[in-house]
This record gives C-alpha cells, sequence and structure tokens, in this order.
C-alpha cells in the first residue's frame, strides 16, 4: 500500500533551480535511500515531505492517519528542554494510548459484560487494536525503552538541560527521540554525522527492527549498503531515477546504464555525421528538404552538447618532501578536571602513512590532534614536528569558514570590485581561482553567494579546496566526510591515496578507512591508545578474535583475559596479550550475583513480558475481567524488578570494570 505519494514537486532559490517536477512515491515498510550531488535538494526534499518547508510547486499526500518523523542534520531543540521533557515529548502518542486502552479496561470492568453486547464487542475491538498501537509505538514500559537507548547512545543526565550538551550528544538525543515515536515513515538525513563507528553499528541494527518506512540520507555507504532495498536518484535537470536494491545493486545499474548511453551516444553521433553532411549539400537542394527532417537535425546537433554529470575535481598544490621525523609525541598526558583524557600516549606517525582515529566520542581523537598540532598544551609529555613538516588541518565545526563572504572571497579571491584575476599555484602551475572553483563544481553563477546560503556538502567541498591548497605534506583531517556526496566522497578517496604525504583521519565513516587507512589509532575512552596496522576492517576482525581469545582464557580457568595488541608491520599476526585491566574488586560474593545476573533480568524480563501480553488480549478480559486489576499490579513489580536488576547490574559493572592505566599507542 502507498504510504506517500510525491507530485511534480519544484524548488528553487532566487534563479537558482534546485529541482523540478520530483515525482515518486514510498509504499509501507519500504527502506529507501536518496542520493544526489551536493546541492541537489536532498535536505530540502526531506524538509517538505516531513511538512517543515514547503514546495514551489507539487503536491505530496499521505495516508490518512500515517505519522512521520523527520531527523534533520542538525536537530532542533524546545528552548529550556532537558533530555528527559525531549523523550516526554517522543513517548506522547504512547502514553496517549496506554490512557486510552486503561479507559477502555475500566469500561469492560465496569460492564462486567452485560446485557449490551454490541458495546461490549466494541469495547473488545477497540481494546484490541489499542493494544496493537501500544505494540506498534513500543510497549507498555516507555521508560525502560528511553533508559535503554540512552544508556546504548552513552547519554547518562536525564535531568540535564539540552543547550549545555556538545553538538555529538544532541545528535544522540535527538536519535533516541526519533527512534522512541515508532512512526509510519522515519525521514533521516546523515543520522550518523557526529557518532563513533560502533555506535553506527548499533544504531543500523536498530533501524533494520523498526515496522515503519524509512528514507534515509547518508555518505556511509555501509549503512546505506546494508539497510535500504530501493535507492532514489536525484540529478540535476533530470528529475528523480528509481534503483531496486541496495547501494552495491545501485552502482551495478548505474554501470549499466554507462554502457547504455554510451551505445546511444555512438548511434546519435553517426545520426549527427548523416545529418550535417545532408545538410551541407548545395543551396538548390536544400531548398526542396523536408521541414521536418531539418528539425530533426537541428535537434541532434543540439544534443550533441550533452556530456555525462561532472565530477568534482580536488586538486593538491605540491607538498614538499618530508624529513625523517613527521611528528612524534611521547607520554602525552591531557585532563579536564578530574577526567583522564589521555594517559601516557606515544605515537609516531611516518611518511607517507594514513592513519585513522577511531573510538566513542568524547574518547580524546580530535583532542590528541588539537595536542600534536599545539593548539592545546599537555599536562605531560612532548610533541616533536619535523623540520620539513607542513600541516594543514580541516576542522569538523568548519569555524574557518566566514559565512558572511562570498564563495569566491572564501576560497582566497579578492573581495569583488578589485579589477584582475586571481590565482592558485597548482603543481608549479598557475591557474585563474574560478576556472579551479568551476572544477569543483562552484560555477561563476554560484560563487557570488555568500557562504551560509551554501548546503552542508558544500561548505565542507569549499573547506576541502583551501586546504589542497596549502600545499601541506600532512593533511590532519576531522571529519572530512559530513556531508559530502558519495561521488564526491570516492574523488576524495583517490585524491588520499594518490597524496604525496602523511594523513591523520577521524571520521565515522567506516567504508572511508576500509579505503584509505593503512593503520588505525584506537581510543578506548580511559585514556589508552592502541596502535593496529591495516585498515579498518582487519582492526576489527583482530579485535574479535582477541576477544574470543579472551574469553576462552577466562573460560578455561586461566586467569584475566589479556588485551590484544596490533601487529607491526602491515600485515595480520596473532595478538600478542598485554595487560588491560587491574584484577575487579568485587567480593566472592557479589561476583556471584554478577555471575547470575544476566540469566535473571532475562528471566524478570521474560515474566514481564508475559503479564504485558496477558494485559494486551482481549480474551483475558472475557475470561475473568475481575483478575485484571490483579494482573496490572503483577505488571507494575515485575517492571520495577527489572529495573532493580538493571540498576543492580550497572553497579556491580562498574565496580567489575575499574580500569588500570590503558594501553598505548606503538611507536
Amino acid at each position: 500500500m502507498t504510504l506517500l505519494h510525491a507530485s511534480a514537486l519544484g524548488l528553487a532559490f532566487g534563479s537558482r533551480t534546485i529541482f523540478e517536477r520530483l515525482t515518486f512515491t514510498i509504499e509501507e515498510g519500504e527502506r529507501v535511500g536518496l542520493v544526489g550531488v551536493n546541492g541537489s535538494g536532498k535536505s530540502s526534499l526531506m524538509k517538505m515531505l516531513a511538512r517543515v518547508a514547503a514546495p514551489d510547486q507539487g503536491e505530496i499526500q499521505l495516508r490518512r492517519g500515517a505519522t512521520v518523523t523527520y531527523l534533520p542534520q542538525e536537530p532542533d531543540f524546545a528552548e529550556g528542554a532537558t533530555v528527559a521533557s525531549e523523550l516526554e515529548v517522543a513517548r506522547a502518542p504512547l502514553r496517549a494510548a496506554i490512557a486510552a486502552h486503561a479507559a477502555a479496561t475500566a469500561r469492560l470492568e465496569a460492564s462486567g459484560g452485560g446485557e449490551d453486547e454490541a458495546a461490549h464487542a466494541r469495547d473488545l475491538a477497540e481494546l484490541a487494536a489499542l493494544s496493537d498501537r501500544i505494540e506498534h509505538l513500543g510497549g507498555w514500559d516507555t521508560a525502560h525503552e528511553a533508559r535503554r537507548l540512552l544508556d546504548r547512545l552513552g547519554v547518562r543526565d536525564w535531568d540535564r538541560p539540552v543547550a549545555e550538551l556538545s553538538g555529538g550528544t544532541r545528535k544522540r538525543v535527538a536519535i533516541a527521540r526519533a527512534l522512541l515515536t515508532r512512526p509510519d515513515l522515519l525521514l533521516l538525513d546523515e543520522p550518523t554525522n557526529h557518532l563513533d563507528a560502533d555506535t553506527v553499528d548499533w544504531l543500523e541494527e536498530e533501524l533494520d527492527e523498526l515496522p515503519g518506512a524509512l528514507l534515509l540520507v547518508t555518505h556511509d555507504r555501509y549503512f546505506l549498503d546494508d539497510l535500504v532495498d530501493r535507492i532514489i536518484e536525484i540529478a540535476p535537470g533530470a528529475g528523480v531515477t528509481s534503483y531496486p536494491g541496495n547501494y552495491e545493486a545501485y552502482l551495478e545499474q548505474k554501470l549499466l546504464a554507462e554502457d547504455q548511453r554510451d551505445l546511444e551516444a555512438h548511434k546519435r553521433d553517426r545520426w549527427i555525421a548523416q545529418e550535417v553532411a545532408w545538410l551541407r549539400r548545395g543551396p538548390e537542394a536544400r531548398r526542396t528538404k523536408s521541414k521536418a527532417r531539418i528539425e530533426r537535425a537541428r535537434r541532434l546537433m543540439a544534443e550533441r552538447g550533452f556530456t555525462r554529470p561532472r565530477v568534482a575535481e580536488f586538486q593538491v598544490a605540491a607538498p614538499p618532501r618530508l624529513s625523517a621525523t613527521v611528528l612524534e609525541a611521547e607520554g602525552l598526558v591531557k585532563r579536564f578536571g578530574d577526567r583522564v583524557i589521555l594517559a601516557g600516549v606515544d605515537f609516531r606517525l611516518k611518511a607517507g602513512e594514513r592513519v585513522g582515529l577511531v573510538g566513542p566520542n568524547g574518547a580524546g581523537k580530535t583532542t590528541f590532534l588539537r595536542l600534536l598540532l599545539g593548539e592545546l598544551p599537555p599536562d605531560a609529555g612532548t610533541v616533536l614536528t619535523g623540520k620539513r613538516t607542513r600541516v594543514a588541518y580541516h576542522d569538523q565545526q568548519r569555524a574557518a569558514l566566514d559565512g558572511e563572504q562570498t564563495l569566491y572571497e572564501a576560497a582566497g579571491g579578492s573581495p569583488a570590485g578589485k579589477v584582475g584575476e586571481d590565482f592558485v599555484e597548482l603543481s608549479g602551475r598557475r591557474v585563474v581561482l574560478r576556472d579551479y572553483l568551476d572544477d569543483l563544481l562552484f560555477p561563476p553563477s554560484i560563487q557570488k553567494m555568500q557562504v551560509k546560503a551554501l548546503s552542508g556538502g558544500e561548505r565542507n567541498r569549499l573547506l576541502l579546496a583551501r586546504l589542497f591548497l596549502q600545499g601541506a605534506n600532512v593533511l590532519v583531517l576531522d571529519e572530512p566526510t559530513n556531508d559530502l556526496d558519495l561521488v564526491t566522497l570516492n574523488v576524495l578517496e583517490r585524491l588520499l591515496l594518490d597524496f604525496d604525504g602523511s594523513v591523520l583521519l577521524v571520521t565515522h565513516d567506516r567504508y572511508f578507512l576500509d579505503k584509505v587507512a593503512t593503520a588505525i589509532l584506537a581510543f578506548d575512552g580511559k585514556g589508552g591508545v592502541t596502535r593496529w596496522e591495516g585498515n579498518y576492517d582487519l582492526y576489527r576482525r583482530l579485535v574479535a578474535q582477541a576477544e574470543q581469545a579472551a574469553e576462552t582464557e577466562r573460560a578455561s580457568g586461566a586467569g584475566p583475559g589479556a588485551a590484544p595488541r596490533a601487529a607491526r608491520g602491515g600485515a595480520a599476526a596473532a595478538p600478542e596479550p598485554v595487560p588491560s585491566r587491574r584484577p575487579g574488586k568485587l567480593s566472592f560474593k557479589e561476583q556471584r550475583e554478577y555471575d547470575g545476573i544476566e540469566a535473571a533480568i532475562l528471566a524478570a524480563e521474560e515474566r514481564k513480558g508475559g503479564l504485558e501480553a496477558a494485559l494486551g488480549d482481549p480474551a483475558t478480559y472475557q475470561r475473568d475481567g475481575a483478575a485484571v486489576a490483579g494482573l496490572r499490579a503483577e505488571l507494575e513489580a515485575a517492571t520495577a524488578e527489572v529495573e532493580r536488576l538493571y540498576a543492580r547490574w550497572q553497579e556491580l559493572d562498574g565496580l567489575r570494570a575499574a580500569p588500570a592505566k590503558g594501553p598505548q599507542a606503538g611507536p
């Protein structure tokens, strides 16, 4: 059944047409990926579908009674909102359904199945519908589900004002809020921005379990490949094209379409040659020519100007040759208050390396980069920069861009009104700045726009273009993939692979790390850092092997498991044991309690689930309406027991996991 139908949508900003006559449908339960180059209007389209903005043309029809939840790139919150109040807003439909269910139950209990059989049947039907809606919205225990989501997302302070949270934590609260609504259609615009790779994995699994439809804009290609069953592509001037299947299937279909287009182009060129030869015959012959044939020839020659969609062409100013020492750190320590961010970390960046930094949000990745760059002073330790090292830094906040400047000025050009051309130096060549920007898909008409009017992807592309003009031989990139379209990501990957220098890279994009990284620096969030040779996929496999070996060792009674250490020299090797934790602080009695608490939680949740099922079954009220009050009391007790067990498990786990000094990065 069709859930949403968009018909002939159009949008323009001044003289710039973003898209026109877009028509597509989304079916119930469908998982759709929305792709297109930066500036093609993906985010604008999402706002229209969410009724946050209106199209200039066309209409959007939503199935009657259907609900839509929209998660923008930068989420909005009510003024003065706390984490708890935002989740209450998300749970409002569920609480309303539970209240309606209680009212219907009370009517059934009061009637006792009296003489009005029709009213009794209506109440039972309403009760069944409300039970289905409650299950659809996430179940009876709203607080437990909210706490589960926030705990997994690393959000602890329920009463803290949202305005005081970091950008990454705000995004997590917004994700939890969106997931709790359980809508018929969930619209997600770059949901993985500001999330670490492990949280992205978890979110992927969570979205896979949602019962409703999903429309997704993301540059995370693994995320796209695993979640969607259809891709809609917006192409400037060409409307939308639908491709069944996931991201891999989309690429295969694009490749076939390119081959077919080459064949059609060859046929068209042959026709054009024939028609031009015919038109060039003498004037006498031309007077007798068919007007229809002349018109067709003109159309064919006009089509000769057809070209494939352009791709941004990043170019890098020639970097100076690196010396033996590039960047080195020894014994780096950094604290913020009582919190240890880095605990004696050693690190060495070698010429030609591309090192990816991974770890939970707040683990210290950006802090580590700023220490290496001298933007922050360490509490202890030293940083050594090579004599020939020239660093260019991409800040994930894009603070280097002035929104009031024009795009041309922000790229390094002169203000409007100055006479003469501006040039940039690229590998010993002088290139006109306007032409350089045009190669980056910023035509002269856009170059006059203010930076604040650009899309997020266009701003990121501009920042990267400026970065590559600096002639650096070390690129320090903090979340460079955010908001970039898939084609530009591919161009950036190729540029980094060909770059004649070293790269330090923070990104949550697992696909990007797999293609680019030659080593991984893993931050554990407790001050420790471990270096692994190879890309992200190899790192994950080695970690899994080490964890499995440690689990086997614990099960065999051989003592506490050993933390893994990466192989040296770029090839996978058996992990070497190094100390990672000191013995836990649990007493013998507490350890026995901890060992059995997982089974106790499962049993309590099973008991709770059985009571919820009984209360949601209309047959319960037909058999014995008087027993409902007792079942409700049992459900409240079972819910309290689940909460108590979870709280106790967290308490014991916190005592057990008291960490020693974390492992250090290898030299």
